[in-house]
Parts: C-alpha cells; sequence; structure tokens
C-alpha cells in the first residue's frame, strides 16, 4: 500500500486536471516548452528533463520530487519504491539549461505542489519566487494567497491578494482572478460565522485496513454494500509511466468504517487504464464508470457500461451517445428509477469546460441523446460530479464557478428535467476551503440526515470521505381561524390537532384568531376546531407556503379555517309560536310575539335572533325535515318583510327532534302533547 502523498495525485486525474487550463496555463506550458528546447542546447540534468516530463503528463508528485532533488541534492536521501531517479546509478548530473535559474526551477515546482494540492510546500515555493524576482514572477504572490486560503490563512490570503492587485499590470489575466478571490474571501467569513453550523455532524470514514490508503466517490449498491474508488500500484513499472492507477473496489460500511475492500474485477481491463466514479443502475444491477488514459500528453476520460458477472463485471462498452471524441465525459450517476444517467462532460454544446448533462437510460442499457442541464446549473468553469436524490427532487454537483469557499463546492438545485430552480451553495460545514465532491444521500430520507461525501479538507493531500448528517430545523405551522359568515377572526377557538399515531396537542386561537404548534416532521394531521355557538369544524393542514428564513426554524402556513355559528337555545331567551298539523302559516298568536320580537329588535340594533323549527312524531324523518325548515322560515320572512336585516337571522330546522311534551300516554294518542311539539323557537340575543 502506497503513502497517501501519491493518491492524491491519482484521484486529480479524474476532476482536476482541468485546473491545468486555468489562467497560467500559459506560463507552465512555456516552462515545459522551454524545458524541452533547452535540452538540444546543452546537457540538461536528467532529474530536470524527467520532472518536465512527468509535469507533462499530469503527474505533478512525481514531477514536484524530481524538482526537490535537483533544488536540493541529498546523498543521504531515502529512496522510495517505483519512484524514478532515486539511485544514484540512474541520475545523470547536468545542468539548468541556457538562460534558466534555479528560481524557474522553484517556480515549476510550486506548480507542481499546487496541481496536486500540497498546499503548505506549493505556498512555501511560491513565496520564494515572488520575493526573489517580484516583476518576472508576480503569479507567485496570487498563487500564494491561494495556498495560504486553501491552509485556513485568511487574513495573509488577503494581504498578499491586496498586495497583488496594487502591482498588477492593468493587462494582467490574474487580476480579475484576485479580486473574484477576494469576494471568495468574504464569503468564506460569512460561512464561518453562519450559527447554524452547530446542527451539522461531519464525519470522517475509515478504511479498516488503516488510513494509508484515500478512499473517494462512494457510490450505494445495495444494504451496506459500496463501490469506492481509489489507487492500487501496478507490478510492472515503466519508466516515464506512473505505476499508480485508480481502480473500482466493493466494500461494506459499518459503524463508519468501509471493510471486506476488494479489488472489482474487470474483464479485458488494461493496466494502463484508470477506472472510477462509479453509478449502479438499481433497477438491473448494471454498472457505468469512468476510464481514462492519457493519449499524446492529455487526459481523456469516457464512460462505459458492463454488467455483473460471477467474478465482477464484463467487458466494458463505450457508450457512444455520450461520449465525444477527443472530449472527455466522466462521473456517472443514474437515478433511482433507473431512467437517466447524468454526467460531466466538456463536449461541444455546453456553456464552458465540464458542464453536467443527463440521458435517457435505453432497455439494452445504453443511452439516448445527451442533453445539457443549462445555464441555472453550468457555468464558463467546471460543474462536475451530478448526484440526483428523487426523493427530495434535488440535483447535487460540485462546481468551482458559482461563488464558493474557494476550489470546489457542493451546490444543490431543485427540479428534474424539465427545468431546475437557481443553484444554492450547500454551505458550511458541507463545503470546506478545499475541493468537496461526489456527493451521496439514501432515497427516502431527508437529503442531509445520513449523506457521504469526498473532500480533501482534512488531509495534506487525498480525497477522503466523510458522512454529514444535519439535526433538523424545528418545523412550525401557523394558521387563522375565522368566522364564515363575516370573515373575522375568532379569538378564544380551541384548535386540537390529532395525528396517525393517536398524538394530540391543544391551541387556544388569539385575539387575531391565530394559532401555530411545532411539527414533529410530518404535516399529516387532522385539526378540529371548537367554539361555544359555534359548529365543530375538522379539516388537514393544507400549506400554502413556507417561510425558511429563519436559521433554525422554518414556519408553515395552513389555509384557513373557517367556522360556521350554531343555534343554542336558551329557556330564558325563548320565545314560542305554535303550528297548526301540517302547516307552517303563522296564526295570529304566533303573528303578536312575532311583532314584540320586531319592537325589540328596533329597540336594539345590535340584537340577532336564531330561529328553530320543529315537528310532532307524525310523518317520515324527510318530511318533516322539510316541514320544520317551513316554520323556521315562515318566522324569519315575517321578520325580513317588517324591514329587519337578513344579517340578524339565522334559522335551522330539527324535524321531530326534541319534543317538549310526550306524544303518547299509556299507550294513547296525546294530541295536547303533540299540538307543543309543533313549534318555532326563537332566541334572542340582545349582547
Amino acid at each position: 500500500m502506497k503513502s497517501k502523498l501519491i493518491i492524491k495525485q491519482q484521484q486529480m486525474n479524474l476532476f482536476s486536471y482541468i485546473q491545468i487550463k486555468k489562467l497560467t496555463g500559459r506560463v507552465i506550458l512555456s516552462c515545459i516548452v522551454s524545458a524541452f528546447c533547452l535540452q538540444s542546447q546543452g546537457q540538461i540534468d536528467q532529474r530536470l528533463v524527467k520532472a518536465d516530463q512527468y509535469f507533462a503528463a499530469g503527474d505533478y508528485y512525481t514531477a514536484a520530487h524530481l524538482y526537490e532533488q535537483f533544488l536540493t541534492p541529498n546523498p543521504n536521501q531515502k529512496t522510495y519504491a517505483n519512484f524514478p531517479l532515486n539511485a544514484k546509478r540512474n541520475t545523470q548530473v547536468g545542468g539548468m539549461g541556457k538562460g534558466v535559474t534555479k528560481n524557474d526551477i522553484l517556480y515549476r515546482q510550486a506548480e507542481s505542489y499546487r496541481l496536486a494540492n500540497y498546499w503548505p510546500q506549493a505556498a512555501s515555493a511560491y513565496k520564494k519566487t515572488a520575493e526573489t524576482e517580484p516583476s518576472k514572477y508576480a503569479a507567485g504572490l496570487y498563487w500564494y494567497a491561494i495556498c495560504q486560503r486553501s491552509l485556513g490563512n485568511y487574513a495573509d490570503a488577503e494581504e498578499s491578494l491586496n498586495h497583488f492587485l496594487s502591482n498588477a499590470a492593468a493587462g494582467d489575466p490574474l487580476k480579475a482572478a484576485a479580486e473574484k478571490e477576494l469576494q471568495t474571501l468574504i464569503y468564506i467569513k460569512t460561512q464561518l460565522a453562519r450559527p447554524d453550523t452547530v446542527m451539522y455532524h461531519v464525519q470522517k470514514l475509515t478504511l479498516s485496513t488503516g488510513a494509508d490508503k484515500g478512499v473517494y466517490a462512494p457510490v450505494h449498491v445495495s444494504g451496506d454494500q459500496f463501490l469506492i474508488t481509489s489507487t492500487e500500484t501496478d507490478t510492472l513499472v515503466k519508466e516515464g509511466v506512473s505505476p499508480y492507477h485508480n481502480r473500482l473496489y466493493t466494500t461494506t460500511l459499518s459503524n463508519g468504517v468501509f471493510q471486506q475492500t476488494e479489488l472489482l474485477s474487470i474483464e479485458g481491463s488494461e493496466t494502463a487504464i484508470n477506472q472510477g466514479a462509479a453509478t449502479v443502475n438499481p433497477k438491473n444491477g448494471s454498472v457505468y464508470f469512468t476510464q481514462w488514459k492519457q493519449v499524446n500528453g492529455q487526459t481523456i476520460s469516457s464512460l462505459y457500461y458492463a454488467t455483473k458477472t460471477g467474478s465482477g463485471l464484463s467487458t466494458p462498452v463505450l457508450l457512444g451517445s455520450v461520449n465525444s471524441n477527443g472530449y472527455s465525459s466522466k462521473q456517472p450517476f443514474c437515478t433511482s428509477d433507473g431512467k437517466y444517467l447524468f454526467f460531466a462532460s466538456d463536449k461541444p454544446g455546453g456553456a464552458g469546460k465540464f458542464d453536467i448533462w443527463y440521458a435517457p437510460i435505453n432497455a439494452d442499457g445504453t443511452t439516448g441523446d445527451a442533453v445539457n442541464a443549462g445555464a441555472t446549473i453550468n457555468t464558463a468553469a467546471d460543474e462536475l460530479a451530478p448526484f440526483y436524490h428523487s426523493t427530495s427532487n434535488t440535483l447535487v454537483f460540485s462546481s468551482n464557478g458559482k461563488q464558493g469557499m474557494g476550489g470546489y463546492d457542493l451546490f444543490m438545485s431543485k427540479g428534474s428535467a424539465n427545468g431546475w430552480k437557481t443553484a444554492e451553495n450547500m454551505g458550511h460545514p458541507v463545503n470546506s476551503v478545499r475541493d468537496d465532491i461526489y456527493f451521496y444521500a439514501p432515497e427516502n430520507q431527508v437529503l442531509l440526515s445520513n449523506a457521504i461525501f469526498s473532500s480533501d479538507r482534512g488531509s495534506s493531500c487525498c480525497l477522503e470521505t466523510y458522512t454529514v448528517a444535519k439535526t433538523p430545523k424545528k418545523k412550525i405551522i401557523k394558521g387563522i381561524v375565522r368566522d364564515l359568515k363575516d370573515n373575522q377572526p375568532v379569538d378564544g377557538a380551541t384548535v386540537v390537532w390529532k395525528d396517525a399515531s393517536g398524538k394530540t396537542g391543544t391551541i387556544i386561537t388569539g385575539t387575531d384568531g391565530s394559532y401555530q404548534f411545532e411539527l414533529d416532521g410530518n404535516v399529516e394531521k387532522q385539526i378540529t376546531v371548537t367554539k361555544e355557538l359555534y359548529k365543530e369544524k375538522s379539516a388537514g393542514i393544507t400549506v400554502t407556503g413556507t417561510d425558511e428564513s429563519d436559521l433554525f426554524t422554518d414556519k408553515l402556513s395552513n389555509t384557513e379555517i373557517f367556522i360556521e355559528k350554531k343555534l343554542v337555545i336558551k329557556v330564558e331567551n325563548v320565545v314560542t309560536v305554535y303550528f297548526d298539523f301540517d302547516m307552517s302559516n303563522l296564526k295570529t298568536a304566533a303573528v303578536e310575539k312575532l311583532d314584540s320580537i320586531y319592537t325589540v329588535l328596533v329597540e336594539h340594533p345590535t340584537a340577532t335572533i336564531q330561529i328553530s323549527g320543529y315537528t310532532d312524531g307524525l310523518g317520515s324523518t324527510e318530511y318533516n325535515a322539510v316541514l320544520s325548515d317551513k316554520r323556521a322560515r315562515a318566522c324569519a320572512d315575517y321578520l325580513i318583510a317588517k324591514g329587519i336585516d337578513t344579517g340578524r337571522i339565522t334559522f335551522e330546522s330539527f324535524g321531530a327532534c326534541c319534543p317538549v311534551e310526550m306524544e303518547l300516554l299509556n299507550g294513547r294518542d296525546n294530541a295536547e302533547g303533540r299540538s307543543k311539539n309543533r313549534r318555532a323557537l326563537i332566541n334572542i340575543n340582545k349582547e
């Protein structure tokens, strides 16, 4: 098992080779071309020749240490297995080449360390070059600031950036980048000051074999089974070719430890090819993954498809529809329904460098035409490693083109293939000032309840795997109870909620008719509202809006609940009028009482009345309901005809309900009793 210092370089092959295309790419390329040209002009030290070759091949770790062997020769230097030019017999001592200084070599070493993410070593080398030749290596001061930010030394980074900008020429290609980096430092400060970081728990996952090998890009297979990407050492070593290659491994995740890690056998695999960043189709168990290798000094990655065999995977099949000759496609993700394959590619038709794309998956495992995720997701920089959480309809991806904390940050966007909402930075501590990438979260759970991602935040070199769990925000449901008739808030109403488990809670509405209570994560609750003089009202919760502005509490708004007044009879305020059998017309005695009620209503403009109609026990229930309604309406219509506003009158019908006299005595008909049950009761409310 090799050291972690090698592993990071191999991981960088998968997502960070694009960094060589940054603004200093021309400077780096110039150094390399110059070095090769100088070989024809004189005897060049072989350590420098090899260092330039390894740099050009993207093996920055090896290049950095070969530069170090030249800059600081040590006869007692320890020999590392498989490391080129360690033995004295393999070292051909020579010069640096015409016009090349040790400071030039030191700058090449600084670039090597930076591109391999060895920030302390890169910072030291950049600082020396900038101090020795500030005019020639002004860029060294900018990159020194980048290194300091990556090391968490924000004050030094800000000071160096301001110093760089104060001396930068108008056409300096790094000027805009430095100004953007100042904004990054401001963003970092705001993120580190967020009070809700206490709700997050981040923990590094380890290997049961020890911490000597970094793992990244975990992908779920089933149960506690995962595929991970890491590095193995090839047994056959060729000079000028890195013996370390990324491979896929099967593993079991248990109690925060990857156990029983084994190399995944893939039929027909070539030694020089790297494999990693896989995804499993949950519908049939087939695997999509990235393969990449050096082609004419350029790293080209492509997506492949393979099926399970008894010993591993079948011979990989190139996915023609998502790959494009001369361009790279990588980091696939298959959605939980097996319908779409998301991936990153720098193929034509994108917004800039690497973009997020997706393609439909055919029944045979191949893919259809790829679609770019669009400007809401992609930028002119790089978007990588997509993951789609179907439960929450959330796309998570990594980007260095949006406002972040530095390096690659994780972002999320709600939506689907039909469209995406504005992407949001997932914030600290999910993101760090280093590279954060390769996100995974189980379906049928909240996105950040038990997620996994890769980051080099806690390492001197390598991507490692972390879990993150966020304590759920408190959820408050609030609403208002109103009177159905006048729309006014109802004060003092009793609101009782109940969930499916039988758990209940009680709240009393305030003067503004409002109520609120805390949800336990489930809005599937039944609400019942009661109040004296009102009919009981039951309804489910219907969320009409959510306020997520508070870092600790989400406030959900329930649709307004309207309750209706009911007829309440009080004996001391009741006037009774009687009707003939099977009749609803008003008798003389009834009219006299109604006239008296009219007088009361005129004298008390705020008074209201409630009328209830009844019948005796003869006749069907349906017939009596209609008849009692006619009797109540007859009383109401009389008062309305005399000028009483309809808003002051309510009425209900009760049929043969609630007799005041018995209609049978000793088994015989009681006609007098029945006559007293054929009535209308008028309740006068003088309040």
